[in-house]
């Protein structure tokens, strides 16, 4: 199930992205109110399909199968080149990103691949939407892209296991840790040069857990103004997505809801010998394998 959130007249709105188009599940469900034992449990938001778990995904499912059997045109069904893509995730509790988390990343930055992974922070102001133009202040120079796998937690977590680690996931969606280099490398600690405002595109959906499959083994790429800059695959991460949710939840608990951005791969400005930061006007694509295609133009 690929689910979104978007801008409409009404505020932001919950949607799911089909082969018809994308459902406004506000609007369906007033258009077309569910009936049954099962109508209680269907989730209006992301944050209520959280909450309700499997029964919550499973009483979607059945509503939006009988929702597009029917043949007539509804206003609930969406073109996707008419909507306003909000973030995919809009209000995080935490943000957490992983860095050097690919080992040809790694040797591209000069840098040592990590024996614990290396734990830094966004924050909601960084939060961007498919489509949304990030603004480039004059304050930094050396901008620089990073195409991310980004977990989305299904449930608490703490003290998790290895072994149990995928079963708090709830999806993965694409991310872009867009980063000031000059202000990253500022000082010891990394946040200035990473979570300046609109600095973490999301999107443009989020995709379910069992859709997704195997992901330690899915392909990231990264373009900016057509040109491939990123090809690798999730399969070169240092520490893979179940070490990082255990490590993670040894000292901290992980809510459903919260982010964890895996790291990026190589192929980023900063470990190029001829360095091009980006500018205003450039056009950054990325894609993780299934996840569709987060598009941002710099401003």
């Amino acid at each position: 199930m690929n689910l979104l959130y978007f801008y409409s007249a009404a505020g932001i709105r919950f949607g799911i992205k089909t082969e018809q188009g994308i459902i406004d599940l506000q609007a369906a469900l007033n258009a077309v109110p569910p009936v049954g034992a099962a109508a209680a449990e269907i989730p209006s938001s992301l944050e209520a399909m959280l909450a309700g778990g499997e029964v919550a995904r499973a009483a979607l499912q059945q509503y939006l199968d009988g929702l597009l059997a029917q043949t007539s045109q509804a206003d609930w069904l969406l073109d996707e080149k008419d909507i306003q893509f909000a973030p995919c995730v809009p209000a995080p509790g935490k943000i957490i990103c992983i860095g050097l988390n690919y080992r040809r990343h790694a040797l591209e930055s000069g840098m040592a691949t990590p024996t614990t992974p290396v734990l830094f922070s966004k924050f909601n102001n960084a939060l961007a939407a498919h489509q949304e133009r990030v603004p480039l202040d004059p304050n930094a120079e050396q901008y620089d892209y990073e195409a991310e796998l980004v977990v989305v937690m299904g449930r608490r977590a703490r003290y998790v296991s290895e072994a149990e680690a995928l079963d708090y996931v709830f999806g993965y969606c694409n991310g872009n840790d867009i980063s000031a280099r000059d202000l990253q490398f500022r000082s010891s600690q990394w946040l200035l040069g990473k979570t300046s405002d609109k600095f973490f595109p999301l999107g443009p959906y989020l995709a379910t857990a069992d859709q997704v499959g195997d992901a330690q083994a899915l392909a990231v790429r990264c373009w900016v103004n057509g040109q491939l800059r990123q090809n690798s695959n999730t399969s070169d991460m240092v520490f893979s997505i179940r070490q990082l949710i255990s490590y993670i939840s040894q000292y901290m608990t992980l809510e459903a809801g919260d982010l964890i951005s895996t790291g990026t791969p190589e192929g980023v400005v900063f470990g190029m010998k001829e360095k091009v930061w980006l500018k205003p006007s450039d056009v950054v694509e990325i894609e993780v394998e299934g996840l569709g295609r987060l598009i941002n133009s710099m401003a």
